[in-house]
């Protein structure tokens, strides 16, 4: 038997306390009766700190069980493994959490860049598309931030487009899924203090205009209003999205007269039309969020 990552929590706990209290008494649970347990099958003697009703931990207790964990090769009690990478796990002994460890994908993101040195045996492309840890992206080198919600929209971007051509250095990433979703969060919350535009590139629906605004973007990248108007279809706006309806209404309330958004909005909120953003053809405009 190994003590679960709630039983070291616990055991943690009351080792803290300890150190103002000479001993502490914790109500029988599922958790407390797992130490027990626990401390029965490694001849820990509790005697008089077990009763029926409660386990009462001292720091002879905790330090028998201390010494018991380290023969077993797994961490002391003071050691939270929460955060934590496997590696870094590893270096206090064999015990592996995996639920509660570091995402091996926590700070990674994927990013469309323009093509570095070739390399050999792999033929040579416009653009690279790289799997980054985001802290090692200097944020301040790049002009403009791109976001783009679909993998194969993000797979075919070539950022040398009108509505790109002021920024020279785009910094395009995909804003991930349950694969890649972990960092781009992250990289938009720190691109902010950067003061730079922040593009969303996505289908033009209730959920993708809602994720583009709670990622701070400042502008969406969609068709010139004319082309949308024309090919937007209900079909591509998703009942399933009347939860995001409510937010856009009052966005679209608030907007200023003669906003540039005011028509999308219309379209999307007034016709309930929407369109995906593989239907986008090749001409883009910029549009500001609010």
């Amino acid at each position: 038997m190994i003590l679960s990552s709630r039983a070291r929590n616990l055991l943690r706990d009351a080792t803290q306390s300890l150190h103002g209290a000479p001993r502490l008494a914790k109500r029988r649970s599922k958790v407390v009766d797992e130490i027990v347990v626990w401390c029965r099958e490694h001849d820990i003697e509790l005697g008089p700190r077990l009763t029926h009703d409660r386990l009462r931990f001292d720091r002879e207790l905790l330090a028998q069980i201390d010494d018991t964990l380290a023969a077993l090769g797994h961490p002391a009690i003071d050691t939270a493994l929460g955060g934590l990478t496997s590696t870094e796990q590893a270096r206090f002994g064999n015990r592996e959490e995996k639920s509660v460890r570091e995402s091996p994908r926590e700070h990674r993101v994927l990013a469309n860049l323009p093509a570095g040195s070739p390399r050999s045996g792999l033929a040579s492309q416009a653009r690279d598309f790289l799997d980054l840890d985001w802290r090692d992206i200097a944020l301040p080198e790049f002009d403009v931030l791109v976001q783009v919600e679909n993998l194969d929209g993000f797979y075919a971007l070539d950022p040398v487009i009108p509505p790109l051509t002021e920024w020279p250095r785009p910094l395009v990433l995909y804003r991930g899924d349950s694969f890649y979703g972990g960092a781009f969060p992250k990289v938009a919350e720190a691109w902010v203090s950067t003061g730079k535009a922040h593009l969303y590139l996505g289908d033009f629906d209730a959920k993708g205009v809602s994720l583009a605004i709670s990622s701070r973007a400042t502008h969406l990248l969609l068709p010139p209003f004319a082309a949308l108007a024309q090919s937007a279809h209900a079909e591509h706006l998703p009942a399933k999205q009347q939860e995001y309806q409510s937010a856009l209404r009052d966005l679209a309330g608030s907007l200023p007269a003669g906003h540039p958004l005011t028509n999308y909005l219309q379209v999307l909120l007034g016709d309930q039309r929407g369109l995906l953003q593989q239907w986008f053809g090749s001409e883009l405009t910029r549009v500001p969020l609010g």
